[in-house]
């Protein structure tokens, strides 16, 4: 091993018996209007139509338990990189420390650089420059890693990054201050790209378990996640812990079970994209059973034999009272999403992400298969690097979505034929 590597191994008003009375419910989303043009990254995924509606509803297969490997992260020194003019040089601060946006001297590239406060736990960085590695490695929809960085003063270490942009939501204030909704299209777009991503690092058995707008950071051509560090590798076995932003905790992890996998990343990216067509967080509770209420008002209490089994063996379940019962699997979500804002596929997407059982809860994997995402299946296909896996014309136009394009195309030409005897009746 080299000196320079380290080695290591809003629905109508319900009452709930757990929600304090302090608590505010969800604000109503915003009203629908003409969309704007989309966020730059998202400009291409715009200009698709509409797709066909239908799709397998669920898949969620269960894979084996990897082993853990051996990786090796690069390690630096903090004199390679010039930190910007510290007025303009800040990309975000929290308890952990700050990070900072710099530039590589040798080669003029800016990175992001994450420095810890003063008696930050060097070891926690260390584990997030591990998932960091292991998630961008072959993912673009990952925020790249640089590597460690010590700081010859203090032997400090700090955790090297691409610069990926802002952060999503900063690019939503706009639609929380009441400005126009974004378009389906781009939603569709944003979608496309974060589940992609999570599907990917899924596949390298990493649960990132803070997916929110604030770890989604919107560059110049696509989205990226950032931000590892309450990332658990799925080889360690359970029990894992209560980890991530309350707002975007799935509801299983909330009421304390221990073996959870990476379908509470799946409920993150549902209340994302609930936030992407909405313009504001979708659950907003206070605590944790709070938040489980505010849940359960918008998508029901789950019914425990039935929909939803282990929930009757939740303490929470077993203090609810007969004016919680009553709403067993009530259903408000189409009522703050409705056609006007959302398309039926969209929909499906998105009630298929936000299933409260995790058993019946759409993967990152079954979610790109819907038909809401053909579309860009057949931009995607064209636009292949490799020309051997390259989608060729022929094998495009049969595609679903473009059998979907021939029908409207029939419809039209059919009402527009000038010989009325031929003309579909209304």
């Amino acid at each position: 091993m080299s000196a320079g590597e380290f080695n290591v191994a809003a629905a109508p008003p319900r009452h709930c018996s757990h929600r304090h009375h302090h608590s505010s419910r969800p604000p109503a989303l915003p009203p629908a209007i003409c969309p704007p043009p989309p966020f730059p990254p998202l400009a291409m995924a715009a200009a698709c139509v509409e797709p066909p509606a239908g799709f397998a509803r669920h898949h969620a297969a269960t894979q084996a338990q990897p082993t853990r490997k051996r990786m090796r992260v690069a390690m630096g020194t903090t004199d390679d990189y010039e930190q910007e003019e510290e007025a303009a040089s800040c990309l975000g601060e929290g308890g952990f420390g700050a990070v900072v946006r710099a530039r590589h001297r040798a080669t003029g590239q800016p990175v992001a650089i994450k420095r810890l406060r003063t008696g930050g736990d060097q070891t926690a960085l260390l584990r997030e420059s591990l998932f960091l590695k292991a998630a961008s490695a072959g993912n673009p929809f990952v925020v790249g890693s640089r590597g460690l960085a010590r700081d010859p003063a203090t032997l400090g270490l700090c955790l090297v990054m691409d610069c990926g942009g802002t952060s999503l939501h900063d690019a939503l204030r706009p639609q929380r201050n009441g400005g126009p909704p974004l378009a389906e299209a781009t939603v569709c777009g944003a979608m496309w790209q974060l589940l992609t991503g999570a599907k990917k690092m899924h596949d390298a058995h990493i649960m990132h378990r803070d997916i929110k707008p604030e770890n989604i950071l919107v560059g110049d051509d696509h989205l990226r996640f950032c931000d590892f560090g309450l990332a658990v590798y799925m080889a360690e076995r359970p029990p894992y812990t209560v980890a991530g932003t309350l707002w975007y905790m799935a509801p299983e992890m909330l009421l304390g079970k221990q073996d959870y996998d990476a379908l509470v990343d799946t409920w993150s990216l549902g209340c994302v994209m609930a936030e992407l067509v909405g313009g504001v967080a979708l659950f907003q509770g206070c605590d944790d059973e709070d938040q489980l209420c505010a849940i359960f008002e918008v998508l029901g209490v789950p019914d425990g034999d039935k929909a939803w089994p282990w929930f009757s063996t939740t303490p929470f379940a077993t203090k609810m009272d007969e004016a919680d019962k009553k709403w067993l699997n009530h259903d408000y979500l189409r009522q703050l999403f409705p056609e006007t804002k959302l398309s039926k596929d969209g929909f499906e997407v998105l009630s298929g992400l936000l299933t409260v059982n995790p058993d019946k809860r759409l993967t990152a994997a079954a979610a790109l298969k819907h038909s809401w995402f053909s579309c860009i299946d057949v931009l995607c296909g064209l636009l292949t690097v490799n020309p051997d896996k390259r989608l060729t014309a022929a094998a495009a136009l049969k595609h679903p979505w473009f059998a979907k394009i021939d029908e409207a195309f029939d419809v039209i030409s059919g009402l527009l034929t000038c010989n009325p005897e031929k003309r579909p009746p209304h």
